[in-house]
């Protein structure tokens, strides 16, 4: 990927963007730090902008409002939950069990008469009015009674209508026109405003089209106006293409910077700034590359209108802020930087954390994000290419700012629509400092994500907004200099949020990933898996040598058994450390033999590494002796005890992760065992039990059978075998489990076999499209819908299925499939010829029902991903293990009956639920007969330790991999009972009577 960032600071932002807090903050806090008497000046100012800030509070009822129902408050939640769902439901039926769920249990009474603004009284009467009507309690009379059954339409169109103010809250207008119109009103005089399109991000190239048409008109719309040089566009990059990532970033990145760049030529025809607002930390790099090329066109060298936002939180933030100095210099202009806070913070926590990534990108407390703001602001205002933006709505961060600028006025303020009035009024018509609002422009199918993100901001307890309006937070404290606060906590980042190698702990450390977001990381490792050579495939064991490693087997597994359980686990976690260490290799043999891509090959080598960490951790505790109560003179000791040879047989979609996991456990639990692949995939598990043998697994205690169906019986039919751990199809688990039965003379011996499902995802009109969207795609396409709890079945509320639909065709047309080994695949081909020729004959079956599909190439075993209409979710009748999704309808009212149907296939492993209401996730909850349902979520992707993995009926026996019970199932239990007393008496009871 071509490096357009300008001098050294590329290198500088890659240092610091996993580097720990502490050393980052050392960096910034002599720039952020105010002298003694320049602390009393900005403490002067800043009380009286808290002046300012309590006397527009006192006048404004939404405020007001919104402290009263904040997020720490059940009230506050549900309200936020209300708001975000409620626009979008197109169906009565389900309004109404939205506005019961939301608002008929919480404790609206504890509120009435609570504020002082009539308005908020007003508000709380009716909620408690809508309580009344919509609530459970048994208490109602007669009367109360008969309204709710005659007014769900009253309230409805009651519940409707606040949501709707709270929008125009939060956003300037439905269209231009509705905005600047606002803009005039007296409130808004001697402001100026930066108009957004409302769009957080396009799921398809048809929303791309529709958001890029939108900031044209808009562009147009405000260079007609009188006011054209006074507003200004901000653009979200995200908006303009589907695929806006690093792995993509060889066709997204010429296709944003032209867009971009003609938005820019209409932006200064016009004479308005557009400044391209923040992403997310992974997208900073691609951000750059496109602003840059922005910058350096030549039809746009006598323009500074061009203009970016920095997140302080991040920490590179003010790398990037010297990036945009160093850039405005080159290209001869002026840029205009707007700094703010961030509004990221909790997506790029869990981020982290669930990529196993080496450190946070961003400062884990409030105070080191002000320390960072501070030291950026400080460099913005001497940096000459600069026009610099704060945007905030802390008065003691504006009244440092004031400070430092010496009284100079070449810099302006921002602030959000609705949030902050008050602060910036008397500044702008007395001072004449400049003050933009940032004023989110939409219709209320785009409201909804902005909406939340807002109030969560708004709500959150450390927001200087919410600690303003809270009593308890003293003057104090809201002045507090954001130094000395980091300071007396020693730089150290938050303790209630773990390092993400922690995060897991303390049943197992979290195996690290790699960051291939990365653009520099992910080009390393596109090298690393073209240039490898692929090892040369075990010979496949046939049955007479399968007998001889039993044998051996056979022979050293009471040894093993009677190592100290911490032996057996130390090995497990050396091959942890050993397969994190080999992560490049592994990665790379998976995607050459499993055919895998880099996202999901990194994520198999991940599995494989927790699964030996968490079962080290387990036997530790498991197999550690228990003394269980007994009479006085008695004792009673259990044990477990490895049961000798197992047998574990792992299937080719997770030839790593599962090879390892279920070999690792047998052995743990004092197991010989012999290991069967997949024969597709016998060269991962060569490397993975070689790397076993190197860290301290005796070779006859782990021993590979690699082979297919004549492998696999001499293993399963030897009697000398007690148990078997299997993955894959229900035909051939019932297969060896009736081998196990059927000989008489053989012992009885478990079988632990995880299989296959008809996984449906079950879809109400509360859901939001865009989140189901993105979870359909990757629970049904992504791994070439090779996973055993992958997404076969979508079952939509009907009321819903043609937007669903529509959205979700496009955000098909998005994916990429092609050869693994390029970083920019989405979906490789399916495992090999013979599941190739099944899937594409059944598909090719259904043709004159196929909804939707995706080009693919035609050589190479690929499955083009394709939708199946269905006329009930009946019509399936088969597992197809690949990508090829059904999708059927269900009726409002039928959600009981629909769960059912799917119940009564037989299955149950995997269920997926979209629904914002809470009833619902926990009906459903109730009556689904799987072993993992995930609610609002993708349905693939299970955690070791943290979503036990496994089915029930015809989708396995249990217990869950990667659970607290598996690991006795490869054990027999033992008790001893002592008696003691039997040398002539009970000393114990003898001891207690002398005293």
């Amino acid at each position: 990927m071509t490096d357009t960032s300008p001098g050294p600071y590329l290198a500088e932002m890659r240092r610091l963007h996993r580097s720990s807090e502490r050393d980052v903050l050392l960096g910034l806090i002599d720039s952020a730090r105010l002298d003694a008497a320049a602390r009393v000046r900005v403490e002067e100012r800043a009380l009286g902008l808290l002046a300012d800030l309590k006397a527009a509070e006192r006048d404004s009822w939404i405020a007001k409002f919104l402290h009263e129902y904040r997020l720490n408050t059940d009230e506050g939640v549900a309200l936020l939950a209300l708001a975000e769902a409620f626009l979008r439901v197109p169906d009565d039926s389900t309004r109404d069990l939205l506005i019961a769920d939301k608002l008929g249990g919480a404790n609206w009474h504890d509120h009435k008469g609570a504020s002082d603004s009539p308005l908020v009284n007003s508000a709380t009467w009716g909620l408690v009015v809508t309580r009344a009507l919509v609530g459970d309690d048994a208490k109602k009379n007669a009367l109360t009674r008969l309204i709710g059954r005659t007014s769900e339409p009253f309230v409805r169109g009651a519940v409707a209508a606040a949501m709707r103010v709270m929008g125009q809250v939060f956003v300037m207008g439905r269209h231009i026109d509705e905005a600047l119109t606002r803009m005039e009103r007296p409130e808004h005089k001697g402001f100026t405003a930066s108009f957004d399109m409302l769009g957080e991000a396009a799921r398809t190239f048809a929303d791309a089209e529709r958001y890029y048409d939108a900031y044209a008109a808009a562009i147009d719309r405000l260079g007609a106006s009188n006011r054209k040089h006074d507003h200004s566009i901000s653009v979200k990059l995200s908006a303009l293409h589907p695929r806006y990532e690093t792995s993509q970033a060889e066709r997204c990145v010429p296709a944003l910077a032209e867009m971009l760049r003609d938005l820019a030529l209409k932006a200064a025809n016009a004479g308005i700034g557009l400044t391209v607002d923040a992403e997310e930390s992974e997208r900073l790099k691609i951000s750059l590359d496109v602003i840059a090329e922005t910058a350096r066109a030549k039809a746009l060298s006598d323009w500074d209108g061009l203009g970016m936002a920095i997140q302080a939180y991040s920490k590179r933030a003010r790398t990037v802020v010297h990036w945009a100095e160093s850039l405005g210099a080159e290209t001869s202009r002026t840029l205009a930087v707007r700094l703010v806070k961030g509004a990221y913070w909790d997506t790029e926590i869990k981020h982290t954390q669930q990529e196993g990534l080496e450190d946070y990108p961003l400062f884990t407390r409030k105070p080191a994000t002000d320390v960072s703001y501070l030291a950026c602001a400080r460099d913005m205002l001497d940096s000459p290419h600069i026009y610099p933006a704060f945007a905030s709505h802390n008065a003691l961060t504006v009244a440092t700012i004031l400070e430092w600028s010496g009284g100079k006025k070449d810099f302006e303020f921002q602030r959000l629509h609705g949030m902050g009035e008050g602060l910036y009024d008397r500044m702008v018509q007395e001072e004449g400092y400049s003050c933009r609002i940032y004023a989110p422009v939409g219709g209320h199918s785009d409201l909804l994500a902005y909406l939340v993100r807002r109030l969560l901001e708004n709500g959150a307890n450390s927001s200087f907004v919410h600690q303003l309006a809270d009593e308890s937070v003293s003057v104090d404290d809201l002045l507090a200099d954001p130094v000395e606060k980091i300071q007396s906590v020693g730089l150290t980042p938050h303790p209630s949020i773990p390092h993400p190698r922690d995060v897991f702990e303390p049943a197992r450390s979290n195996s690290f990933g790699i960051d291939l977001d990365d653009s520099r990381t992910l080009d390393d490792v596109a090298d690393a898996v073209q240039a490898f050579e692929m090892p040369p495939a075990p010979a496949e064991a046939s049955a007479d040598q399968v007998a001889d490693m039993i044998t051996r087997a056979e022979a050293a597994a009471p040894a093993w058994a009677q190592a100290p359980v911490g032996v057996r686990a130390e090995a497990l976690e050396k091959l942890a450390d050993r397969m994190q260490d080999d992560m490049l290799p592994l990665v790379s043999l998976c995607v050459h033999e499993a055919r895998k891509t880099y996202d999901d090959a990194v994520a198999e080598v991940r599995e494989a590494i927790d699964f030996c960490r968490y079962y080290a951790r387990r036997a530790c505790q498991d197999f550690a002796p228990q003394d269980l109560p007994s009479v006085t003179g008695e004792t009673n000791r259990l044990t477990l005890e490895g049961r000798g040879v197992f047998g574990c047989i792992a299937p080719w979609n997770f030839p790593l992760a599962i090879f390892t996991g279920q070999a690792v456990a047998a052995v743990v639990a004092g197991n010989a065992v012999i290991a069967k692949p997949a024969p597709q995939t016998p060269r991962i598990a060569a490397r993975a039990v070689a790397l076993a043998h190197a860290c301290g697994i005796p070779a006859d205690i782990l021993q590979l059978a690699p082979g297919g169906a004549e492998t696999g019986a001499a293993l399963t039919g030897d009697p000398r075998v007690m148990g078997i751990a299997f993955t894959g199809s229900t035909r051939t688990a019932k297969a060896i489990q009736r081998t196990l039965a059927e000989d008489a003379t053989r012992p009885i011996v478990p079988l632990i076999a995880e299989t296959g499902g008809l996984n449906a995802m079950i879809v109400d009109s509360t859901a939001l499209p865009e989140q189901v969207v993105q979870d359909v795609v990757t629970s049904a396409f992504l791994s070439a819908g090779q996973r055993c709890s992958a997404l076969r079945l979508l079952l939509l509320q009907e009321d819903i299925y043609d937007r669903t639909i529509t959205m979700l065709k496009g955000a098909m047309d998005t994916l990429i499939v092609g050869d693994p080994a390029d970083p920019a695949t989405d979906i490789g081909p399916v495992i090999d010829g013979d599941a190739w020729q099944r899937l594409e004959t059944y598909r090719q079956s259904m043709k004159s029902r196929w909804v939707h599909h995706v080009a693919a190439p035609e050589a190479g075993n690929f499955i083009p991903p394709t939708l199946i209409r269905l006329d009930s979710p009946d019509d399936l009748e088969q597992e197809w293990f690949g990508p090829i999704l059904h999708v059927a309808t269900w009726k409002a009212g039928t959600l009981a009956r629909t769960v059912e149907g799917v119940n009564a296939r037989g299955y149950g492993l995997t269920m997926g639920l979209h629904s914002r209401i809470a009833d619902v996730s926990e009906d459903v909850a109730r009556w689904a007969r799987v072993g993992n349902l995930y609610v609002n979520r993708s349905m693939t992707g299970a955690v070791v330790g943290s979503q036990p993995f496994g089915g029930e009926r015809l989708s396995g026996t249990g217990p869950k991999a990667g659970g607290p019970h598996y690991l006795p199932m490869f054990a027999v239990e033992r008790t001893v009972t002592v008696d003691t007393t039997s040398a002539g008496g009970n000393a114990s009871l003898l001891s207690i009577e002398a005293t």
